[in-house]
């Protein structure tokens, strides 16, 4: 039942956005209302499992496609990574939508979505970290300024969220390294980038690799 909820709910997504009626998706499987609500008191609970099930998948996706990279080819190991986020997000928009498109007005997701929600980054972290263990990360050889105040500060934050022991200059643009991308494909996905880009398939590989080279990598 619980599946079949989900099933319904999912199809929802698709056609009305994510402000769901559980008595909606009751009808679409054929239950009266109460049968939903044994198993989903709310439609905030409904879609907090939505929730958690596309950032599992995701982060799933992710993290098959970047072990397959060559382990000491840092480089290759982030575009596998970016690659295989833009191939999730093109076969799954909607669930895409739920994640990184505009939050849905009166939810406030709860604490058990960061720990599923956290995949995604750490799986890009790892090649961060691993680059920095084997000194093949510098993100100063292009004479950028270091980081300073807030933004040196939000940066530490960040790489000790991440087990990144790395000064702040590298964690920072990992962090603009990863907005980037999701403001890429938020971009292409709800039609952004029409008229601007024909070969989206090749943007997406230049700017990631171009990300990989700012955030210090080389190769």
């Amino acid at each position: 039942m619980i599946d079949d909820i989900k099933a319904a709910a999912r199809q929802r997504l698709a056609t009305e956005g994510p402000d769901l009626s559980l008595r909606a998706v009751a009808r679409d499987i054929g239950v009266v209302s109460s049968a939903v609500y044994r198993y989903f008191a709310s439609r905030d609970e409904l879609l907090t499992a939505l929730i958690i099930d596309a950032y599992d998948d995701l982060g799933e996706a992710v993290e098959r496609g970047e072990s397959a990279a060559p382990r000491r080819d840092l480089t290759a190991r982030w575009m596998a990574f970016g690659r295989s986020v833009r191939s999730w997000a093109l076969e799954h928009p909607h669930e895409y939508a739920l994640l990184y498109g505009s939050p849905v007005p009166g939810y406030r997701a709860p604490q058990t979505t960061v720990g599923p929600a956290a995949r995604v980054a750490f799986a890009l972290a790892s090649v961060a970290r691993d680059a920095w263990a084997r000194g093949e990360i510098d993100p100063t050889d292009d004479g950028a300024e270091p980081v300073a105040g807030a933004v040196a500060r939000d940066a530490a934050n960040v790489a000790e969220a991440i087990g990144l022991d790395a000064p702040p200059d590298v964690a920072a643009r990992m962090l603009v390294a990863w907005t980037q991308l999701f403001g890429m494909l938020s971009f292409e996905l709800f039609g952004h980038l029409i008229g601007s880009v024909d070969d989206n398939d090749a943007f997406f590989d230049h700017a990631t690799a171009t990300m990989a080279r700012y955030v210090g990598l080389r190769g």
